[in-house]
């Protein structure tokens, strides 16, 4: 993302919607427009929230609350694709088949109460069997692909196993694209095969017209709960990279983990990448 391009930019303020286009990072230089409300789809789940877009034919970037796409938030369960091509390249993991015996802890999740391998572990965003994988990496190999990923802050205090769950860890919307856009290029310092595999059972929705490849997250942070949704889809011979994150303070058990999938999908159809 260390490129020149424009980069259209969406803020809030007394329910007023405004567009700029400017060069990315630069001081945007003219109003040009009045915005499509897309902040509809945030206020009808009662969240707050931030969106950005990068779409890699044109060197593009769309952002909703430009400000808070900078801001890093704790990772929560989108660190499952790092902890997944941790696994894979420190060999504690042979391949997405690989299956982790379910400890008899019944959880609020039945759908992690079985044993899992990878591929349904990813899917379930089963949090025992990542916790797992990373004690058996250890703390000292995590640090060191976290520095050489350069990932968030790259702080990993608060225990090896939930350091991205209620740790110092943290990530911006921003720096999650810049992620992704090395993980499809396979540009991280993996393996070829470690970063396919993660790309594989990442897969989420595959039709004529397009492949869609992400993760979701939720966790909490200074008392507020947070929802990821990051990914990338690839249509057209194009590649749109989005990140969402979403806030509040009481979310309903029932429509906020919907609302991460829901608000992200609203939006692109709203940009007409998706129908």
């Amino acid at each position: 993302m260390k490129k020149k391009f424009t980069s259209w930019l969406f803020f809030r303020k007394n329910k007023t919607i405004i567009i700029f286009i400017i060069p990315f990072l630069l001081q945007a230089f003219s109003v040009i427009a009045q915005a499509p409300n897309y902040f509809k789809y945030f206020d009808k789940y009662n969240v707050d929230g931030s969106f950005i877009l990068y779409s890699t034919k044109d060197s593009s970037i769309f952002e909703i609350n430009e400000a808070r796409c900078k801001q890093r938030f704790i990772p929560a369960s989108t660190f499952k694709i790092f902890n997944s091509l941790v696994g894979l390249e420190a060999g504690v993991i042979k391949d997405e088949n690989f299956k982790i015996k379910w400890d008899s802890v019944a959880r609020t999740n039945p759908e992690w109460n079985k044993t899992q391998d990878m591929k349904t572990a990813f899917k379930n965003s089963t949090v025992w069997y990542y916790q797992e994988l990373a004690r058996r990496v250890g703390e000292e190999k995590m640090k060191n692909y976290i520095n050489l990923v350069n990932y968030g802050n790259k702080d990993i205090s608060g225990g090896i196993d939930k350091f991205w769950l209620t740790g110092k860890l943290r990530i911006s919307q921003e720096e999650q694209i810049e992620f992704l856009i090395k993980l499809y290029n396979n540009k991280l310092p993996f393996s070829a095969r470690s970063q396919n595999i993660v790309k594989n059972i990442m897969l989420q929705e595959d039709s004529v017209y397009y492949k869609l490849r992400g993760k979701t997250g939720w966790g909490v942070q200074d008392s507020l709960n947070l929802g990821w949704y990051i990914g990338w889809i690839e249509k057209n011979n194009n590649v749109y990279y989005f990140a969402l994150n979403i806030e509040t303070k009481n979310p309903d058990q029932q429509s906020f983990p919907i609302a991460r999938i829901e608000i992200t999908k609203a939006i692109l159809r709203e940009l007409k990448i998706l129908k």
